[in-house]
This record gives C-alpha cells, sequence and structure tokens, in this order.
C-alpha cells in the first residue's frame, strides 16, 4: 500500500469553497481501481490549509493516479487555487487499508477490547469496566 498526505496552502478568497472545488476531481480519484482513500481535512488552526490523506493498493494504483486526465485537470485548476506549492509525504506502507488502533480499542462494538477479568481485590479499575458498570 501506498499512504500519501498532501498539505495544500489555499488562498484565502478559495479556502471557504476548496471542497465545492475540488469535488470532481475528489470522486474521480475515489472511483479509480486501487484506491482506499482520498479525504480532505481542514486545519483547526489554520483555515487555509487542507490535508489530503490518500491511499491506494499499490505503487501501480498510485503511478495510474498521476497519471490521470482528471490529475492533469486538477493540477491546472489547483494552480490558480493555491497559495504555495504543496508539501508531501510518501511512503510504502504495510498492509492493503485501515486496521482497528489498538491502543484506542472502544468498550463496545466489533473491535472492542475485553472487559478486566473481576477480582476479588481493589485495584485499578479498567475504564471501559467503569463505563459498563454505569
Amino acid at each position: 500500500m501506498i499512504f500519501i498526505v498532501v498539505k495544500n496552502r489555499v488562498r484565502r478568497k478559495f479556502a471557504d469553497e476548496w471542497i465545492d472545488l475540488v469535488e470532481d476531481f475528489t470522486t474521480a480519484s475515489r472511483a479509480e481501481p486501487g484506491n482506499i482513500c482520498f479525504e480532505w481535512y481542514r486545519s483547526v488552526e489554520d483555515p487555509t490549509v487542507y490535508l489530503l490523506v490518500e491511499a491506494f493498493e499499490d505503487a501501480a494504483a498510485g503511478e495510474a493516479h498521476v497519471q490521470s486526465a482528471h490529475f492533469a485537470a486538477a493540477g491546472e485548476q489547483l494552480r490558480n487555487w493555491l497559495a504555495a506549492v504543496p508539501e508531501i509525504v510518501h511512503v510504502d506502507a504495510p498492509g492493503d487499508g485501515w486496521s482497528p488502533m489498538g491502543e484506542a480499542a472502544t468498550c463496545e462494538g466489533p473491535n472492542a477490547r475485553p472487559a478486566a477479568p473481576e477480582t476479588s481485590h481493589p485495584g485499578p479499575v479498567d475504564a471501559c469496566d467503569r463505563f459498563m458498570s454505569t
């Protein structure tokens, strides 16, 4: 899997309409074979910064993405909307998509962490035990 995060600094006058401006590019990218995710996130600290989180099954799917007609069209449009050249993090990652985060397991649901076993002595109480007993 390849995992990509792109930091986009948008010209202030386009910041509030950014998601609408990139809608066609986003929709076409999500429909590509091998696309795992293509999601935009706006910074809470700087409303002109949008992060694009992308993942593709493999390098071939990523290469097909950058060679696509919609990628070329977006590149032409982005020049008008961006305040700076985007910054990128691109890594080969193990796996084939999203996995549950064990450190933040929930108390209920398909990836729930089991409750701590019953004990006869007082001691630290697991957060899930506390939640489940209320």
